[in-house]
């Protein structure tokens, strides 16, 4: 077996926050050497594993991309191709690309406190390789990438047709001409109706419950701000001006539930056909932002629903027979094709096993420290953005930024091991994500918790975390351990230089 390889940082993923992550290493922390351990054949992550028709950003993509390389274009809500281009050319054009191992599955890692030093295991292809880093950064996302949620619909089982799931997507399905039932009500579903609606014969959106939905301009043509201003200059600006809108969305919706209904309701009846009633396909019962508002460009969704060919049923599913959807209003939907787009099994840390001097530690059981690191695991740390009031890039570069800054500290007061402790209590327990979708509260078993004080509150505004970022504490509730030893170099060398 060849020996273990050693880096100062192991981050693990290579989608948007690991590329993101990887280049906060690289620039803040430059003796570092670091390696990004990828399961999969290529980056891009969320946006290589998805490729069902109509997949795109349900946000801005001045507020989604990276902040240090903007994607010159004055659109907003760009397809899944794009994203994924982009994500390779920009860790090709700063040389992330050579820091990346695909293919190379983290299998187990365990914390070593006599070495103070993570041991790793990853699979690559029939073979084990290993690792022996300081520190490892989880850019795995919220969800399982080999394991779709199960589909809890009475009679699936016995049904003829093809079932598929947008998370797995296959490949040569030709759906031309079919009848297609959507099941679900959420970004996924919204994204894939108007597509398949464009060579399918019919397509039926089965909902139970319904969502909140916003039409957004996906922009087009130059704007004065690309003709006046330079490059970065407009693109910070854009960043800017979304990030306020958001914000400004968010924070009105959760102080002014009732209006922000009123407005949502009315700006949807608008954009209806006559056959179709706001009530009961468009009047959820909670209040705005309980569940996140779905976001369709230039309100493709609506439109597809002008076609006759496409339909949306709002009931209870009571079984599937051969051919057939069979609803509790007495509806029968036939179907050559169901779209299970029920949402998305929840998981932190990629599915790897961890170990903490040999003894396994289950991750979901634990409490995370400022919605980043967890009670009693030492020099590891999760890279998770927000769903709520910003896009998951802007959080996960928050993290990466913290991240950065804690680990120049630690080599600077010759800090080995960082553990946060749990003393006490953390409060009322709470979610990660403020949100009440139906998948996220059946798998909140599956993920780490949050408390309801301080440092264990989960992060829930970009701008209180993009300050944490840059000046927050280190020290609430974590326990700093050790001194480097002489021979583990650039980790302790970087600082000195400086």
């Amino acid at each position: 077996m060849e020996p273990a390889k050693k880096y100062d940082v192991i981050i693990v993923g290579a989608g948007m926050a690991g590329i993101n992550t990887a280049y906060r290493i690289q620039t803040m922390l430059p003796s570092y050497s670091y390696a990004v351990l990828e399961a999969r054949g290529t980056a891009g992550g969320t946006w290589d594993l998805f490729r069902y028709p109509g997949v795109r950003l349900d946000t801005g993509i001045h507020t989604f991309g990276f902040p240090w390389q903007p994607y010159h274009t004055s659109k907003t809500m760009l397809d899944g191709t794009c994203i994924f281009e982009y994500i390779n050319s920009t860790a090709k054009a700063y040389k992330i690309e050579d820091h990346i191992l695909f293919k190379h599955r983290l299998k187990t890692l365990n914390w070593d406190s006599q070495q103070s030093q993570w041991n790793l295991t990853a699979a690559c292809q029939d073979q084990e390789s290993r690792f022996i880093a300081k520190f490892v950064i989880f850019a795995t996302g919220y969800y399982d990438y080999e394991q779709p949620l199960p589909a809890e619909i009475p009679g699936l089982s016995d049904y003829k047709g093809v079932v598929v799931h947008p998370q797995f997507w296959l490949e040569k399905l030709d759906y031309a001409g079919k009848k297609i039932a959507v099941i679900g009500s959420g970004s996924t579903a919204i994204s894939l109706v108007p597509k398949l609606a464009e060579t399918a014969s019919a397509v039926t959106m089965i909902q139970r419950s319904p969502s909140y939905i916003i039409s957004l301009s996906s922009g087009s043509g130059d704007s004065w701000m690309d003709r006046l201003l330079p490059v970065m200059v407009s693109h910070k600006l854009r960043r800017y001006v979304w990030m306020a809108i958001m914000l400004g969305a968010y924070n009105f919706c959760r102080i002014f539930p009732q209006s922000a209904r009123s407005i949502l309701l009315w700006l949807t009846a608008k954009q209806l056909p006559d056959r179709v009633p706001l009530s009961p396909h468009f009047e959820p019962k909670y209040k705005v932002w309980d569940e996140r508002l779905l976001a369709c460009p230039d309100g493709d969704f609506f439109q597809s629903l002008h076609t006759e060919k496409v339909n949306i049923e709002t009931a209870n599913i009571q079984t599937i027979t051969e051919s057939a959807v069979i609803l509790d209003n007495g509806k029968a939907i036939d179907a050559d094709i169901i779209v299970t787009a029920t949402g998305l099994r929840m998981q932190v840390g990629g599915g790897a096993h961890f170990e903490l001097d040999k003894a396994p530690c289950d991750v979901a059981d634990k409490v995370m420290w400022k919605g980043m690191m967890q009670q009693d695991i030492p020099n590891c740390f999760f890279v998770l953005g927000h769903l709520t009031d910003a896009s998951w890039t802007l959080g996960a570069d928050a993290t990466a930024l913290f991240i950065c800054r804690m680990i120049r500290h630690m080599a600077k007061e010759n800090i080995q091991g960082a553990t946060p402790r749990l003393h006490g209590s953390a409060g009322q327990p709470r979610q990660l994500w403020n949100l009440s979708s139906n998948y996220m509260l059946r798998e909140q078993g599956n993920v780490p918790k949050a408390g309801g004080i301080p440092p264990w509150q989960p992060r829930t505004n970009y701008i209180l975390d993009s300050l944490d970022a840059q000046y927050g504490s280190f020290d609430t509730c974590m326990e700093f351990s050790g001194k480097y030893r002489d021979d583990v170099g650039s980790v302790t060398e970087v600082m000195e230089e400086k």
